[in-house]
Order: structure tokens, then C-alpha cells, then sequence
């Protein structure tokens, strides 16, 4: 059913924004959610409502669309992703840094009411605890991505007490589609890995057997999400961004899951990933306790029922 709402995404070709784009046209009606990004966007997205070319660099490009909709709500999901910003960090930090808060002050200019921005568990770092690590702990991520991510919820809850925006987050797990392909990130395995699996039966993790890491369904991940914009305003106690769990497992676990319907399936291991060190330092476990009080949040995907899902749906979806 359409609202009166005016919602603007930002990053909508990404892996999260695709998806997050179609659940927010289904919600708000298309033509009340307005995607944009740099690149021109897949059919789905270009065929189903208004879009918009944009790059978070340029605030004036922004400050046009921002004119032209008067959105109510804005999610920003324009970002580089771990691994990739590994190689080009002073971009990385440029786009996750300025991104943010160009269309953080372009929010205050023109009254948006609510700011989606996601964080993630690289906040965390080799001191932070490990397992089951908490919502409030020490936090020396040591990648680029990390401590843009870190900076910027600190820039999110500073705008929340000093103008009264209106600004939301997760930190999120590694994120698992059958639908997009990942965007450099170090998790991106847990994806990559269901479709070696269908094509040639094999696959090769640049991580090692037992490097265990919270992951998430992007059904989980979008229902989220929404449940969290949704949340009246007394409920969020997190200006930050709240610590989000999912489930975790270790690409042997998956490997294992895998099996169970395709029985050939072999899994080896490539030496000296750089992504390894990254997830080193990552926590193996997240205590997501807050977004279960104050949002009521529950997970609804297993490893099993993961795996089964992107088997399935990707068994439909590949040219084998």
C-alpha cells in the first residue's frame, strides 16, 4: 500500500541496496521510493520506479535530488567494502567518510525524518572480545573499512544529539545472496562458495577451514532492516549502530551443509589471503542482545535453511 512517505536509496545497485530497494517499493509504493547510485541500474530496479544517477562525492548532485524529492526518509548505502578498500584506502575513506556526511548534513538542510546508514562488524578489532562480543566493548578495528565504519557511527550518533536527526544503523554480519553478487568484502566466500559448488563442484576459500565468522541471510538482513526503521522513536536506545548476530559458522561447517545435497562437493584452501588477517580480527560471535530488547528483533535463518535457500534458488537462477 503507498504512504505518504518519500524514501530515497542511495547505493541501490549494490548487494544490500537491490534487494532493500524492491522490499521498500513493495512497502511504500514505487513510485515513493526513489533509488539512485553511480552506475546505471539493473532492469528491475530501472523498470519498477523513479532512479536517479548520483555520486555521494558530489554534495551538489545530491542536493539536487534531495530538492527535486524531498524525501522523508534516506538510506545510504554507497560504500567500499573491506578487502577492496584494502587496496584503495584513501578512497575508502573518502567515500564512506565524506558520503556519509554530505548526505548527513543535507538530511538536517532538509528535514528528513529518519537516516538509515549501515555499519558492520569490522568496528571490531584484535582486542575486542571474540565471542559473543558485546554491544559495548573495546573497539581498534585495524582495516580501513573498520575505522571509516567506527568514525562514521560516531558522526551518526553526534548528528542524533546535536541536530535531533533521526539516525538508525546496523551492524551487520556478513551478508549471503543468491540474487547479487558481493562487493569485496571479506566474507564474500560464503557466497562465491554455493555457486562453485553448482558450477564446477569444487572451491577454493581464502579462508582458512576453521576461521568462524557471524553471517546473515539478506532476507534476515532486510527484514531487519525495515523492522528497525519501523521502531518508534522511544524504543531506540542505540544511536550508534547496534550490533546485529546472525549465526556463525566456519567454511567447513558450510562446506558440510553443502554436502548433505551435493555429496561431491570439495572444499580446499588457498595460503596467504590477505583477507585472512582481516578476518582474524573480526569477532567470531556477536552478542545482539539491545536489538532484541528494543526492537524486538529475531533471527529466522539457520545454516541449514540458508544453504537450502541458496541451492534452491540458485539452481534456478545459473546457466549450469
Amino acid at each position: 500500500m503507498a504512504t505518504s512517505e518519500k524514501v530515497l536509496v542511495i547505493g541501490a545497485n549494490g548487494q544490500i541496496g537491490s534487494e532493500l530497494v524492491l522490499a521498500l517499493r513493495k512497502k511504500h509504493g514505487a513510485d515513493h521510493v526513489i533509488a539512485s547510485d553511480i552506475n546505471a541500474p539493473v532492469d528491475a530496479i530501472r523498470n519498477g520506479g523513479p532512479f536517479e544517477i548520483a555520486n555521494v562525492l558530489d554534495k551538489n548532485s545530491l542536493q539536487h535530488i534531495f530538492e527535486l524529492y524531498r524525501p522523508t526518509q534516506v538510506y545510504l548505502l554507497a560504500a567500499i567494502l573491506s578487502a577492496v578498500g584494502e587496496q584503495k584506502p584513501k578512497l575508502a575513506w573518502d567515500l564512506n567518510m565524506n558520503g556519509l556526511i554530505h548526505v548527513l548534513d543535507l538530511a538536517v538542510e532538509f528535514e528528513v525524518k529518519k537516516v538509515f546508514w549501515p555499519s558492520s562488524i569490522a568496528v571490531f578489532g584484535p582486542h575486542s572480545p571474540k565471542q559473543n562480543t558485546p554491544q559495548y566493548c573495546v573497539m581498534d578495528p585495524n582495516t580501513v573499512y573498520g575505522f571509516s565504519k567506527l568514525a562514521g557511527e560516531r558522526w551518526c550518533e553526534y548528528y542524533h544529539a546535536k541536530y535531533g536527526l533521526d539516525v538508525r544503523s546496523i551492524r551487520y554480519p556478513g551478508l549471503i545472496s543468491w540474487k547479487t553478487n558481493p562487493g569485496g568484502g571479506t566474507t564474500d566466500y560464503a557466497v562465491h562458495i554455493f555457486h562453485e559448488a553448482l558450477q564446477s563442484g569444487t572451491y577454493q576459500s581464502f579462508l582458512s577451514a576453521n576461521t568462524a565468522l557471524p553471517m546473515m541471510y539478506m532476507d534476515d538482513a532486510i527484514r531487519a532492516t525495515l523492522s528497525l526503521m519501523d521502531a518508534p522513536d522511544e524504543c531506540i536506545t542505540i544511536r550508534s549502530s547496534y550490533n546485529l548476530g546472525g549465526i556463525s559458522f566456519t567454511p567447513e561447517a558450510l562446506a558440510a551443509e553443502i554436502k548433505k545435497q551435493i555429496p561431491e562437493f570439495t572444499l580446499t584452501y588457498a595460503d596467504n589471503d590477505p583477507r585472512q588477517a582481516i578476518a582474524d580480527s573480526w569477532p567470531q560471535s556477536i552478542d545482539d542482545t539491545y536489538a532484541k530488547t528494543d526492537w524486538d528483533w529475531k533471527l529466522e535463518y539457520d545454516i541449514e535453511r540458508l544453504t537450502s535457500e541458496m541451492l534452491k534458488n540458485l539452481k534456478n537462477s545459473l546457466v549450469l
